[in-house]
């Protein structure tokens, strides 16, 4: 009788599983970059799709994945990251809007009003199409959503693993760790910002495009 129980008795040995330690926490050094992009993925919301598509195209091959060789490597790269900047403080004074027509417009907006570039006709014709444009003049409010753009867009490319090793391959933790956490600080100030003075531009290339209506 002891026999058959004893036989039947086993014990279950833990075998080491090679998944779980996949689930492990990461070590200390991948979470500063597992921050930096998370906090830029919800700041690259407040950008024109087509610069930071540009940008994150073209940087990778300019930074040589961050390592430069020479001076024009940095030199390509700054010029990179001036432009899209530049292109963010011109894309936001656009606008777009549905003329009586049917048609949709693409423009930028002036002191006077609005400026359509897709469309061509007579003063008689263009009064005919646009009801008042002057009501989509400039504004300040423009002018401080240019500049908070740009600073926003300057966060995201200079905490960027390849621009960061490129144009600060001796830089110190300290440094590393001001633009690893630069998204954050230019996130928080620039999303209360756009909360508490929202723009209604259209602007050509930003998420909402739902266009004005005539």
């Amino acid at each position: 009788m002891d026999s058959i129980i004893s036989s039947a008795t086993h014990i279950q040995m833990p075998v080491p599983n090679p998944q779980a330690s996949s689930h492990e926490a990461p070590p200390k050094q991948a979470q500063p970059v597992d921050k930096t992009l998370s906090s830029a993925s919800d700041l690259l919301k407040l950008l024109p799709t087509g610069t930071v598509l540009a940008f994150q195209a073209l940087a990778p091959s300019l930074s040589n994945h961050g390592v430069c060789h020479g001076a024009i490597n940095r030199y390509l790269l700054l010029a990179l990251i001036g432009g899209c900047a530049f292109s963010c403080v011109l894309l936001s004074f656009t606008d777009s809007l549905v003329g009586r027509d049917g048609r949709l417009y693409y423009g930028a907006a002036t002191f006077r009003g609005f400026y359509p570039f897709n469309y061509s006709g007579t003063r008689a014709e263009r009064d005919a199409v646009f009801k008042d444009l002057s009501r989509f003049r400039l504004t300040p409010m423009d002018f401080v959503h240019a500049v908070f753009s740009a600073v926003v867009f300057l966060a995201v490319a200079f905490a960027d693993a390849g621009v960061l090793g490129c144009l600060f391959p001796d830089a110190g933790m300290d440094l590393r760790e001001l633009l690893v956490n630069l998204p954050l600080a230019a996130g928080f100030l620039a999303s209360m910002v756009f909360m508490i003075f929202p723009t209604t531009r259209k602007s050509i290339g930003y998420t909402d495009m739902m266009p004005h209506s005539q």
